[in-house]
């Protein structure tokens, strides 16, 4: 399978007593570090799509779950990724799109790519997360499913 030139960034939330919600952050195995399911697309996936795959594949979320696009797109530099010789010398940043997936109903099974999972407050989440990526995104997603505008501060 050929990587495709841009990377999903997957958050998925519960909701929980009272109207409030937890956010489920992952520890990567290989880099000692938290941050939400992350991954590259994958021949002629689109973003979407591969963010229903990331999720099944690396916390058995099915694809069948609401999946919900944000507006954060983040950029990645193209030496993150090994195989980026394939798209030439004139890419040097990919784009990250980022979804949330309400996970409700999931029953997460991480891959081997975590040493585990936890679920987390917005606030707890927000500190460990290791990317500005993450967190913005983790910030427009807690906005939009508690019914919050653009600029409405979350107490």
């Amino acid at each position: 399978m050929a990587r495709a030139p841009f990377q999903v960034l997957v958050l998925p939330y519960r909701a929980v007593n009272h109207g409030d919600y937890e956010f489920a952050v992952f520890r990567r195995a290989d880099y000692d570090c938290w941050q939400g399911i992350a991954g590259g697309g994958e021949n002629e996936e689109t973003p979407l799509q591969a963010a229903q795959r990331e999720a099944l594949e690396e916390a058995s979320i099915s694809a069948d779950s609401m999946f919900l696009p944000l507006d954060s797109v983040a950029s990645v530099p193209v030496t993150c990724f090994q195989d980026s010789y394939l798209w030439g010398d004139h890419v040097y940043v990919i784009p990250e799109y980022a979804f949330g997936v309400d996970a409700s109903r999931a029953s997460i099974v991480v891959s081997n790519e975590h040493w585990g999972f936890r679920w987390l407050t917005f606030w707890e989440a927000e500190r460990i997360l290791k990317y500005d990526s993450n967190r913005v995104a983790l910030w427009e997603l807690n906005q939009r499913i508690r019914g919050l505008g653009p600029r409405d501060r979350y107490a």
